[in-house]
């Protein structure tokens, strides 16, 4: 009985340590941050104007998962960052238009990895282009 017990014990404290292993995402305490730069273009294909852009949507995937993890807004100055982060692989992303065609979007991304729990990743800037009057 008590051989029982013991193994019992074992095997729950196992099934415990290999269900507790958490891979990207949300509920840690890493960030990823970064800015969005824009060169804004006219229909004519002429540049207007560039800068780093606010209100600009940054997306977040977490490791190998489907679909868009999370979002963000850039602020006025064009930075964005993707709070309380899990250690793992991350690919963040944003779209810009094309100069050949302006009517669609192709996406820019970056693959980065967090490997520390209160890790601080600062991305490249992501250079995108507009078509706003």
């Amino acid at each position: 009985m008590k051989i029982r017990f013991y193994l019992l014990g074992i095997f729950s404290v196992f099934i415990l340590m290999v269900a507790c292993k958490k891979g990207p995402g949300i509920g840690g305490r890493a960030t990823i941050s970064g800015k969005v730069y824009a060169r804004n273009f006219s229909s004519s294909f002429v540049q207007n104007d560039s800068g780093y852009i606010g209100g600009q949507k940054v997306y977040i995937k977490y490791g190998d998962a489907p679909g868009v993890g999370d979002d963000v807004e850039t602020d006025l100055n064009g930075t964005y960052t993707f709070y309380y982060l899990r250690e793992g692989k991350y690919t963040i992303y944003v779209y810009s238009k094309q100069l050949i065609n302006n009517h669609l979007d192709v996406s820019v991304s970056q693959t980065v990895e967090i490997t520390k729990k209160k890790e601080e990743k600062v991305l490249p800037d992501f250079d995108i282009v507009t078509f706003k009057n």
